[in-house]
């Protein structure tokens, strides 16, 4: 077997979820996991039945965002729906870039970074427009997967850990005044998880500066991804994190379960949860000829 084949669909397990919390009086996050593909359409066709056509519905990207809107009111709902919305748009239209023989990766790498700054264009606009000028800002974290490789486009602090040979990393890097103050020297990790800063962002899509992240990584089977918004860590360590995504059985049972211990230690903020992976099977039966 082709240790460096593409997934199959039945390859991939996905899932995500979103929860109000036990506090909030709405859940202003959002979250999307979609996939792009690419597939030859017959209309007519007088050819005979024994003549296959390339009609698989072949995927060439699998795509997971999830935006925590900021502030209370009607706005950080509007503001992270937004998002979410501009940026899938905007990346189905730009789908040529996927295809192009680009090594470094480079152009992908500019159409996210467009994509996030066409979202804060889109959010800011938005609340002009209906929120009487008062501001609306959100996070965005996106995931894209284009085998061989995999895109991270960040804005905010919501987060996207990996899990691999055992070991959870956290790729992201939140973007608030604390983590700032940390890099700085000037706090401690203790310290800036227990100030004030650690929940100001100095980045959001719609806020007075959107700075987009976009890291590149190569794929591999058997890593487990993780979106979350900062609902989740509130509430639960990085090393309880790694401990589920260790044992879990499914996507859907790692993202229920985080959820579950999440609501047991009290549910300050919304909370949204995406989990995926890939799992290697044996080969389909071949067709009979």
């Amino acid at each position: 077997m082709d240790e460096n084949r593409r997934p199959r669909e039945d390859e991939i397990d996905l899932y995500g979820l979103s929860h109000q919390g036990k506090v909030r009086k709405e859940n202003q996050d959002h979250f999307l996991l979609a996939s792009i593909h690419k597939r030859l359409q017959v209309y007519m066709s007088s050819l005979p039945d024994n003549h296959d056509l390339p009609v698989d519905d072949r995927r060439i990207a699998t795509l997971a965002m999830v935006a925590d809107g900021v502030g209370g009111g009607v706005g950080g709902r509007e503001a992270s729906a937004t998002a979410i919305s501009v940026a899938a748009q905007y990346v189905t239209t730009s789908t040529d870039c996927f295809l192009q023989d680009d090594p470094s990766g480079e152009h992908f790498v500019e159409t996210l970074q467009a994509a996030a700054l066409r979202c804060h264009d889109a959010v800011k606009t938005r609340a002009k427009d209906t929120a009487d000028g008062r501001s609306m800002a959100t996070t965005l974290t996106l995931w894209m997967g284009v085998w061989p490789w995999y895109y991270l486009l960040q804005v905010g602090d919501s987060r996207y850990y990996l899990f691999r040979e055992d070991v959870l990393t956290q790729v992201s890097r939140d973007q608030t005044m604390a983590q700032e103050l940390v890099d700085k020297g000037v706090f401690t990790r203790a310290v800036a998880a227990r100030s004030r800063f650690n929940n100001i962002l100095s980045s959001a899509i719609g806020s007075d500066e959107a700075i987009p992240v976009v890291t590149r990584m190569r794929s591999e089977w058997g890593i487990v991804h993780l979106l979350c918004t900062d609902g989740l860590t509130k509430h639960v360590s990085d090393e309880r994190i790694a401990e589920v995504l260790r044992t879990m059985t499914s996507s859907k049972q790692a993202c229920d379960q985080l959820l579950q211990e999440t609501l047991d230690a009290g549910a300050s903020d919304n909370i949204t949860i995406i989990v995926g992976r890939t799992i290697k099977k044996d080969p389909p039966p071949a067709k009979a000829g």
